[in-house]
Formats: structure tokens, sequence, C-alpha cells
């Protein structure tokens, strides 16, 4: 459970991390700066397990994975938007970032609204409204490589041909 912190539609990679703090894929050290230009704050007062919330095409732009990792380093719990840009959706899941996608919760959930996801269900709570949305739930596998911290260490952790 954590506090929503919500985007606007088509927030972009530069917006999620602008490219001159891209000189390093520490997520701690990107997440100092993760939404330094469009929510100042963000990095200050973001808490582990807090959810950021974005609108359409959220992660569009370059296919940089500093964005997902940039978020990622801050502690947030997941990702939920109404729509993806595809090379956001693949890098969040390579590196290990839960997103769900829920137009719904998108557009309902307002910034500083406590929430609670399930991954594995896929069911989102707006504890401050009352209100659950269903998202499509991520897939076993995907889970994994989120448990593991992204895709290099599910493989650095699993024989190569039990995956076959």
């Amino acid at each position: 459970m954590g506090k929503a912190w919500t985007f606007e539609d088509n927030l972009n990679t530069d917006e999620i991390i602008p490219a001159r703090y891209n000189i390093t894929i520490d997520e701690k050290e990107l997440a100092k700066n993760v939404f330094c230009e469009v929510k100042p704050d963000y990095p200050r007062l973001v808490k582990a397990g807090d959810v950021v919330v974005g609108g359409n095409n959220f992660g569009c732009g370059s296919s940089r994975e500093h964005a997902p990792i940039a978020i990622k380093g801050s502690g947030a719990v997941c990702v939920i938007a109404a729509s993806f840009a595809r090379i956001f959706f693949r890098n969040a899941i390579n590196i290990g970032l839960p997103i769900l996608e829920c137009r719904p919760a998108a557009e309902e959930i307002k910034e500083g609204d406590e929430v609670e996801v399930s991954l594995d269900t896929g069911v989102i709570r707006n504890l401050t409204s009352g209100k659950s949305y269903q998202a499509n739930p991520l897939p076993d596998f995907v889970l994994k490589i989120a448990a593991a911290g992204g895709m290099v260490n599910f493989l650095k952790q699993h024989d190569i041909e039990d995956l076959v």
C-alpha cells in the first residue's frame, strides 16, 4: 500500500529522467532525479511502496532503459497507466519494474490517494475512494522476472535449459 503519484498522458522518457542524468544505470542515482522537471518533489517525498499512475502512452519517447530503472530505484511498487508505449513496456519488464494497464484506475485515481496493488491478481484498490479495479494480471513468468530484480538476474538464477 502506498501513495499515488499521478501523471498526464504522453509522459515521455525524458520527462521521467532527463538525458543529462543518464550517465549511470545505478537505480539509486537515477532515482535522485526521476520526474525532476515535471514533479520536482517526487524524488524527495516518494516512499517505498508508492505507486506511479499515468495516462495514455506512458513512457513514450526514447528507448533508454533509464526511465523504468529510475522509477524502480525510487521505491515505487509499480506503474499503473491507461496504456504504455511499447518500448517502455518491454524495458520495464526487462529491468523488473511491474506495470499494470488499467484505464479506469488511471483515470480515477487522484494524486495522494492510498492505493493497494496485487500484482498476481491484477486487483488495484483505491483505499481512499473505496473503489477497486481489475487490470490484466501479470503472467507468472513476468512476476518471476520482477521478483528476481529483472531479466539479467532471472537468467543468472535459472539454468537456461530449464526455461526452454
